[in-house]
């Protein structure tokens, strides 16, 4: 199994990519790269996982890829985008600690 068995999903990824996804970090060729490079991550994920597990999975900042054992001899391929936004604000300040209740049982 090589990154070429999954060309059709690739391929797919990237087209919407750069029709939809709107990536400050990425060029569509940058993405297309970073993909193929995760997909080698998750055949290798895959083809060493462990007895009774069914998955393969790698994952960066924007893209998940997913290989899900199958009845057939190749796996399911997944491709997920990671929705974020770098312009997100935290929801408190980093001066606010947060509240710790004290148990009544212990005494404090």
């Amino acid at each position: 199994m090589t990154v070429e068995t999954f060309k059709r999903e690739i391929t797919d990824a990237v087209k919407n990519f750069d029709r939809y996804v709107i990536c400050l970090q990425k060029t569509p060729d940058e993405f297309e790269a970073a993909l193929n490079s995760l997909m080698q991550k998750a055949i290798k994920a895959y083809e060493q996982r462990g007895a009774g597990l069914r998955h393969g999975i790698a994952l960066d900042k924007e893209v998940t890829v997913i290989l899900s054992q199958n009845d057939d001899a190749r796996p399911l391929c997944g491709i997920y985008f990671n929705l974020h936004t770098p312009y997100k604000k935290d929801s408190l300040p980093k001066t606010v600690k947060p509240v710790v209740e004290k148990s009544p049982l212990s005494g404090e």
